[in-house]
């Protein structure tokens, strides 16, 4: 007994040892495993090192707290276990899960955090008396869900209605799937479900949980980093209004400067226009409608050979859909000139003056009736208006897991053979064909039915292409509009994005004229991933740190196949719940059965 004493002992001691010395080394080396597949939960070093960056708290609060439906339940799990690795490597990132929707009266203190930091969205707040002004205002709402409920609304953060069936039963849940994170004094939203159209809640529940990591590392860049990079918003020669680009730059000026900037007094002084130019590094030329200068050109030229990012949204058709709504519902397409083809041209690239008709497409709202009856609004595909998804092969993390965009009177690009490299962003789906201009377009034509041998062996027309390499100027070995000493005839390595449509960048209007969020078509009600990909051509180019690159991440989330489980429901059933009870209970009646024959003896 003495023995056994001692040895248990030396056991015990060795094994408190052996304890403190694994402590003692796991405080000295971190290392998380990831044992899925995919390496979900395996953070890029991009987001490690945004992460890292982080010295005060950074509150994060997701409006994914309640029972959800099995899809739902997904993204939130997902999503807490996404912000469990964050945490891991930064104790000052803190997030809160709460249901801005529930009765729950311990959850208003948070809700009333929350609400100020729906404020600070808006307004951000710096002054001290003012901030405490302000809470002490929200201190006093007494119908708490209500304002935040309305604030999530007025900032565009909508909710998702989910109906479910459940062998037969139907149920109905209402969820806001966003998030807002608070660094600083500064917040910004967070969306956590992608809009996917046509696609089934779990299919889009798989797309978002794709891109979490991007969505929380980007905001986290957002709000914790300072705006280093400038883009500039080109006008004087017929762009868009600042109200037809209001949710661009609106979404742009999170984590960029952005300004306007005139070409008009490159008439007076060219040389100090390109002086001032070169101090952006991205200018956005949105659907001009005046032809350039060849001094304008030679500025705009000088600024990309000198490495100044690009993105051109170009119309080569003039044409309009406001200007078919007229009492004959016609107008006349007809080309444009701009005075581009030449730069284009040189640059690898050239835009024709043609229009794609494409069967995949947006829709249009018609009235419909005889003269005298009630008029009835039909919504019909309007060819002349694309929906451009991603072609499944495209590696590019612009267009990486993102859905239809949005066209309207969209030509053809045509890639020509140089020295730079060229990516087709955007094409045409293989049932379009291409309308020379000029020609008429007529609203009766959204009754028309497609004509199946109208598209045999066309389509595939690349509307959005990506430019890489050392660009060559339009102005090289000929005579320059302007005497420049510093004129360069090639330059660095550099990008651009050039997309033959300019509604592409364009939000409607609201009922108080004042932009609404881009992608949004406000008659048929549908969202589109025009804004997403805007800002993804935006990142690209200014990105240096490869924080759009997490977009690439592959994510493989099983999905159930319900008619299979409601049609083995009962077999399920056992096998889940039945199975392990038994297993339980024969366990149970052998091992009673093996110790009462042992202490019987």
């Amino acid at each position: 007994m003495e023995a056994n004493k001692k040895i248990n002992s030396k056991k015990l001691a060795f094994t408190i040892l052996f304890l403190i010395v694994i402590n003692l080394l796991g405080s000295l080396f971190f290392h998380r495993f990831d044992l899925t597949n995919d390496k979900r939960y395996t953070l890029s070093e991009t987001t490690l090192n945004i992460i890292k960056d982080i010295e005060e708290p950074l509150i994060i609060d997701v409006f994914l707290k309640g029972e959800f439906p099995g899809e739902f339940k997904k993204l939130q799990t997902e999503t807490q276990q996404l912000l469990e690795e964050f945490k891991s490597y930064n104790s000052n990132i803190v997030f809160r899960f709460i249901n801005p929707i529930s009765e729950d009266e311990s959850d208003d203190y948070l809700k009333r955090e929350v609400l100020f930091s729906i404020f600070q969205i808006q307004n951000h707040v710096e002054n001290p008396e003012q901030e405490k002004k302000i809470k002490n205002k929200i201190e006093k709402v007494e119908n708490i869900n209500e304002v935040l409920k309305n604030s999530l609304l007025g900032n565009s953060m909508m909710p998702v209605s989910v109906t479910l069936n459940d062998k037969g039963k139907q149920t109905e849940e209402v969820v806001f799937p966003w998030a807002i994170a608070t660094y600083k004094g500064k917040s910004i939203k967070i969306p956590l479900l992608k809009n996917s159209i046509n696609a089934t809640t779990a299919e889009k529940v798989v797309s978002s949980v794709q891109h979490l990591e991007y969505a929380f590392a980007n905001a986290t860049n957002s709000i914790s980093k300072k705006k280093q990079k400038k883009v500039v918003i080109i006008r004087g020669n017929g762009e868009l209004p600042d109200r037809y680009i209001a949710d661009f730059i609106k979404s742009v000026r999170e984590n960029y400067f952005i300004a306007p900037f005139t070409l008009d007094s490159v008439f007076k002084s060219p040389k100090e226009t390109l002086r001032y130019l070169k101090e952006y590094d991205l200018a956005v030329i949105a659907k001009p409608t005046e032809s350039f200068t060849d001094a304008e050109k030679q500025v705009l030229d000088q600024f990309i050979i000198s490495g100044g990012k690009t993105i051109w949204l170009v119309d080569q058709v003039n044409m309009e859909m406001d200007s078919l709504y007229n009492p004959n519902g016609s107008n006349l397409a007809f080309p444009a000139d701009l005075n581009l083809n030449d730069m284009f041209f040189k640059y690898g690239i050239r835009i024709h003056s043609d229009l794609i008709k494409d069967v995949l497409a947006t829709s249009i709202v018609l009235e419909t009736g005889t003269p005298g009856s009630a008029a009835q609004k039909v919504e019909l595909p309007w060819f002349y208006s694309p929906l451009i998804y991603p072609s499944a092969e495209a590696k590019n993390p612009i267009i990486t897991n993102l859905d239809g965009v949005k066209f309207e009177f969209a030509s053809p690009i045509e890639l020509l053979k140089n020295n730079i490299k060229k990516t087709t962003l955007l094409e045409s789906s293989k049932y379009s064909k291409l309308v020379g201009t000029p020609t008429e377009v007529n609203l009766k034509m959204a009754f028309e039915e497609p004509n199946q041998a109208d598209y045999k062996g066309t389509g595939n027309y690349p509307v959005a292409v990506l430019l890489e390499g050392k660009f060559h100027s339009v102005y090289e070995n000929r005579v320059l509009p302007f005497e420049d000493k510093n004129f360069k005839s090639s330059g660095v390595n550099n990008k651009m994005i050039v997309i033959s449509d300019g509604n592409v960048v364009k939000n409607q209007l609201n009922k108080n004229l004042e932009g609404a969020e881009l992608g949004l078509d406000q008659r048929t009600g549908k969202y589109y991933a025009n804004k997403e990909f805007m800002l993804n051509c935006v990142n690209y180019l200014l990105d240096e740190n490869g924080l759009i690159n997490i977009r690439t991440k592959v994510v493989n989330l099983p999905i159930l196949d319900k008619e299979k489980v409601y049609t083995n429901y009962l077999t399920a059933q056992m096998l889940t719940i039945g199975l392990p009870l038994l297993i339980l209970l024969l366990f149970g009646i052998v091992f009673t059965f093996l110790r009462q024959r042992k202490y019987s003896k």
